[in-house]
């Protein structure tokens, strides 16, 4: 029996994932969204479309929240796209109210699920969920460092003209402005990317990196990204179902580890069958600490303003 996947937010992200799921036949879809005929109809045209895809998983869109009942994996991407000028942080607002409800009715109808949160501003975002919703720290788990990276690791590929399954990077600290792309820990084929890449090149890909979801928005001027984030959340969303062990960047619950206490901070973590198994702490510098404490900082001012 394939697991059943839900998949709350029935807009860009939500669709892409839809499809890459069922046409993967990774487990049964359910596409849900608040606006009537959105999600039935995304769906409804996937699956016409599932026999070219030569996929047999099931597709369905609803907007009610029992249609996820006894769903294994959620994955939310509910709330607003940026718009040109929008940092991640502005969204806050508007996106914890439709948090609560989405936490709620995650709980009610899909209470043993393993949830990848995607939302915006992420971090607070994902710690909103597991406070509503009270499902244990492993079992929630934020899309951040998957994402980040992957822009790391496309940039430095293009960089050197290289391919970008041969790059390896990692991200950490909050998902936005502040993150902390750690070059020391980039290579290329196991060679150090720092040894490959002159500094003032290597510094303008970090900051390239850190503003990757603004390039976008600015580029689109009426949306954000969807395709790259839908990915990075199908490969952790992949390493959960099929038990990969992954060592993943990912927005995890902290209790002591890098000294954080009580957050969701993007760190490297081992995902599995169990969700997230492990928190994995790697060395820094002083310099690359000051960052990461300044990330998590201005993690704890925005979930400072969340009122419960």
């Amino acid at each position: 029996m394939r697991k059943k996947i839900a998949l709350i937010g029935g807009g860009n992200i939500g669709g892409v994932l839809a499809e890459q799921f069922a046409y993967r036949e990774l487990g049964d879809v359910v596409l849900f969204d608040v606006i009537d005929g959105m999600p039935q109809g995304k769906a409804l045209d996937m699956a016409e479309g599932a026999p070219l895809a030569h996929a047999d998983a099931s597709l369905r869109g609803t907007c009610d929240y029992a249609d996820i009942s006894g769903a294994d994996l959620v994955i939310i991407t509910a709330g607003l796209a940026r718009k040109p000028g929008m940092s991640r942080d502005d969204l806050l607002k508007t996106h914890l109210g439709i948090m609560k409800s989405v936490a709620e009715g995650v709980k009610a109808n899909a209470p043993d699920a393993y949830v990848i949160v995607i939302s915006n501003p992420l971090d607070a975002m994902v710690y909103t969920f597991k406070e509503i919703s009270g499902f244990p720290k492993n079992r929630v788990v934020g899309m951040a460092g998957v994402l980040d990276s992957a822009r790391f690791r496309a940039f430095v590929a293009w960089e050197l003209g290289v391919s970008v399954e041969d790059v390896t990077a990692l991200v950490l600290g909050g998902h936005g402005d502040t993150m902390v792309p750690l070059t020391r820990y980039c290579t290329v084929a196991g060679i150090p990317v720092t040894t490959l890449i002159a500094q003032d090149r290597l510094d303008a890909i970090v900051e390239r990196t850190k503003g990757a979801g603004g390039e976008v928005v600015g580029l689109l001027k009426t949306g954000s990204a969807f395709v790259s984030p839908a990915l990075a959340a199908l490969e952790m969303a992949e390493a959960i179902l099929k038990d990969k062990k992954r060592v993943l960047a990912c927005a995890c619950y902290l209790e002591g580890e890098y000294g954080v206490q009580g957050y969701y901070v993007g760190v490297p973590c081992i995902l599995g069958a169990g969700g997230v198994e492990r928190v994995l702490e790697v060395e820094m510098t002083a310099d690359e600490r000051k960052l990461f404490d300044a990330s998590v900082e201005h993690v704890r001012t925005l979930v400072g303003q969340i009122q419960l």
